[in-house]
């Protein structure tokens, strides 16, 4: 494996990031230090913890950051809800944004499997 620049869902996570950040400009104002926030920052998380389990270049450690990972990604899963609830976020742009979130859990789940049934990982 090269970086985690290398990993597709990395990449992905990148423009989920991008995505969400569009988005969340039109929230309302009162919402910059509460929904806003939480969201960019869970969104953020998800990339960021792929490239630091990379980073430790520990088996271990990846799977300990994937895992994080995809609790970001639930997260998120959970404000796009309250987000679309609350009429903050279009049920088209709801739909984008969740369905390639639910492709990131995907892949960052596939990877774990394949990490862990590396030989020599013990997890």
């Amino acid at each position: 494996m090269g970086t985690h620049k290398d990993l597709i869902v990395w990449q992905k996570g990148i423009e989920l990031v991008k995505e969400v950040y569009h988005v969340t400009q039109s929230y309302p104002q009162e919402e910059l230090w509460g929904l806003t926030s939480q969201i960019r920052r869970c969104v953020v998380s998800i990339p960021s913890n792929i490239a630091e389990g990379c980073g430790r270049h520990s088996d271990k450690e990846l799977i300990r950051f994937l895992y994080i990972a995809l609790g970001s990604a639930a997260e998120l899963e959970t404000q796009l809800i309250i987000s679309r609830e609350l009429s903050f976020l279009s049920p088209d742009k709801f739909d984008n944004i969740s369905s390639l979130n639910s492709e990131i859990i995907r892949m960052v789940t596939a990877l774990l499997k394949q990490v862990k049934n590396k030989p020599g990982t013990n997890s």
